[in-house]
């Protein structure tokens, strides 16, 4: 042994085989000699009862001295009883955001999340997502830089908080698949900002002149008959708009004026159709070969977009910031006015959970107010009297 000097390792000659000059002064340090002249520092320890060997450099990178240093490191940290080859090796391999992300869509999104999710989620995920975080190691994103990513986007909060739980969800995962520590999830004590709920309902002087705008469109034969139905029975129904796209005519029960739809937002689902809507769908074109009810241009196929229609559609009935899911909303309202019980309105729109339906509670105080107004001017006159 002698101690590896600039000198030691400028002397150190190539031979017919690789061979190794261990340091007296450093034990485990050593410079490895390749046959082809080239010199490498390197440093051997034990973890537990297994030989573990890193190499440090090239010595036409490293000095001496740096190597010396980095040495006594490593051996410091394989002293206090960790091991810094695997955890070198780990780093080495460890996934990506981008990489967790790719098996994230193949093991859980294509798997247990509907159509329509699963196209929001990889929006968020290539848009938002992956071009601030997917360059990071799984292993070493931190609560403080998903806090900065949720931050810069609270301009737009609904989708920040989207973005949010879309984390949290993989890197729950993460967890599961041994990629992360147990309770390590980086989305953790981030709290969501608040979202104004957006709540547009028509009234029936607006519910009237949309009437009239799909009577004129229908009688002018410039638009789709089935996009005219589509909204129609959007109207009658309160269902969601990828329910009525989707609607087959195996599902239609005229007999019993219900849809029984397989596969919903919210599972296997029964409509119950008024009479309107029973008669808008026995009055429908049924072409041979086609399953779907709001069928496409192509035949044997769907349409697939309601919203360019709708946009003209709404634009000419002086309703140019009404969603189609607003005609859901005006279901729920129209239905509060008559007097209906919340459950029953959460049975015809399909809720599964009574907090659903209660974002409608407010509306059910309107008819009450007019019951109490009738009442109580009675009252006035006889006490007036």
């Amino acid at each position: 042994m002698t101690k590896i000097t600039k000198r030691a390792v400028e002397a150190a000659a190539p031979r017919d085989k690789e061979y190794y000059i261990w340091d007296e002064d450093i034990p485990g340090l050593g410079l490895r000699v390749l046959p082809s002249g080239r010199r490498q520092y390197i440093v051997q320890y034990r973890a537990g009862r297994r030989s573990r060997r890193i190499s440090l450099g090239p010595s036409t990178v490293l000095t001496t001295e740096q190597a010396r240093s980095r040495a006594l490191a490593i051996l410091a940290d394989a002293r206090s009883g960790k091991d810094p080859a695997a955890d070198r090796e780990a780093k080495r391999t460890a996934l990506l955001v981008e990489d967790l992300a790719a098996r994230f869509d193949q093991q859980h999104i294509s798997l247990r999340v509907k159509e329509s999710t699963a196209k929001g989620y990889r929006r968020s995920l290539a848009k938002f997502i992956l071009p601030k975080l997917g360059k990071i190691l799984v292993t070493e994103i931190t609560r403080a830089e998903v806090t900065k990513f949720h931050h810069d986007l609270r301009h737009i909060p609904y989708e920040a908080n989207r973005c949010l739980e879309i984390i949290s969800k993989m890197f729950n995962l993460a967890e599961l698949w041994g990629l992360r520590p147990d309770g390590s999830n980086p989305r953790r004590l981030i709290q969501k900002y608040p979202e104004v709920k957006r709540e547009r309902y028509l009234s029936l002087d607006e519910i009237k002149h949309l009437g009239n705008v799909l009577r004129e469109v229908e009688q002018e034969g410039r638009e789709m008959p089935s996009a005219i139905l589509a909204i129609r029975l959007l109207i009658y129904t309160g269902c969601r708009l990828s329910e009525i796209m989707t609607l087959q005519w195996d599902y239609v029960d005229l007999q019993a004026r219900t849809l029984n739809l397989p596969d919903s937002k919210s599972g296997a689902k029964k409509v119950f159709l008024g009479r309107p809507a029973c008669e808008l769908l026995e009055n429908a074109p049924r072409l041979p070969g086609n399953p779907w009810v709001i069928t496409g241009i192509i035949p044997g196929q769907r349409l697939t977009d309601l919203q360019p229609f709708w946009q003209r559609v709404r634009t000419r009935a002086g309703l140019p910031e009404v969603r189609i899911h607003d005609l859901r909303h005006t279901f729920a309202s129209t239905a509060i006015a008559a007097g209906h019980s919340l459950p029953i309105i959460g049975k015809l729109l399909g809720h599964t959970q009574v907090q659903t339906t209660a974002r409608y509670a407010h509306l059910a105080a309107q008819p009450a107010m007019i019951a109490a107004d009738s009442i109580t001017d009675v009252l006035d006159r006889a006490l007036a009297a």
